[in-house]
């Protein structure tokens, strides 16, 4: 940002459960002191009444547990209209630098094309990157910055305007897969996504399986996912290939059971409007390193 330029205007929201006490004050108070930008935060309690809120940080509370995706919607609606960036950011991250926000937003500003830019994810005791939290196929080497097709929803900006032509997170999901969703939405309507490791944020490396219904839901939003936003030819392609790495992969027995009761959960319906991609993007995205079929 050259001296003398107005600031980005950047709408942060925060989702909680009140489940996270020691590390939710520590995302709070990394996010609260990025400098460079103007910063607008939401707290979107999930089912509960937001705790530990510093002063002067806006509060939305939720009767019941609606799901990440739709409490990420809601935390977007309630950031005030003026701004042009929407930062999500999981509550038990920590930016590693006041800066962070200001170079993520730096190349948004760079490039109109640009919807989305995600920094890389460390965890804060081994400073290692999930492979889920590098968004491409090919992801060895997580510190090579480039455009990307998915995201990891977690920690990511993206270009309001774009985020609501696409029509926001897929608020019914609950958990798991949206981010390929809303990207996916977003290459096509002519946008690209931005890796940018060299801003780093620090976050736990908890494996997502922890959660009861992981299998299922991850089955389920799969079949979802292609379902809403793939060319119908490629919808069987695309589900066959995921049923056969599962099948190759999973040793466990009640997460195979699980799988499968979200796959024909999935078939059944419930995925919402279809809006498939068009082969224009299909290309675009198979010549980006990620064809949508995998």
């Amino acid at each position: 940002m050259t001296a003398g330029a107005p600031r980005p205007k950047v709408g942060a929201v925060v989702l909680t459960m009140n489940d996270r006490p020691e590390e939710f004050p520590r995302a709070m108070a990394s996010l609260l002191a990025q400098q460079g930008v103007d910063l607008d935060v939401v707290v979107v309690g999930n089912g509960c009444r937001p705790a530990q809120v510093p002063a002067g940080v806006r509060t939305v509370e939720l009767p019941e547990n609606v799901g990440i995706p739709e409490g990420r919607n809601v935390g977007a609606a309630a950031v005030t209209d003026d701004r042009d960036y929407l930062f999500f950011f999981d509550n038990d991250a920590v930016l590693s630098s006041t800066d962070a926000l200001a170079r993520l937003a730096a190349e948004l500003d760079r490039d109109a094309r640009i919807a989305y830019v995600q920094p890389r994810i460390t965890d804060p005791d081994n400073g290692v990157t999930q492979r889920r939290w590098v968004p491409r196929l090919r992801a060895s080497d997580p510190a090579r910055p480039g455009t990307v097709t998915v995201m990891a929803e977690g920690v990511v900006l993206i270009r309001r305007s774009a985020f609501q032509a696409a029509g926001g997170w897929p608020g019914h999901f609950f958990l798991f897969h949206e981010g390929i969703d809303l990207a996916w939405r977003l290459w096509n309507r002519g946008y690209t996504g931005r890796y940018l490791p060299a801003v780093t944020v620090h976050h736990p490396a908890t494996n997502p399986a922890r959660h009861a219904t992981f299998y299922r839901l991850n089955a389920r939003n799969r079949v979802w996912l292609a379902r809403r936003n793939l060319p119908r030819v490629l919808i069987p392609l695309n589900l066959t290939t995921w049923l056969a790495l599962t099948l190759w992969r999973f040793r466990d027995r009640a997460a195979l059971r699980a799988s499968l009761s979200g796959l024909r959960e999935g078939l059944r319906g419930g995925h919402g409007t279809r809006a498939p991609m068009s082969w224009r993007t299909v290309a675009e995205l198979t010549r980006s390193g990620r064809p949508p079929v995998v």
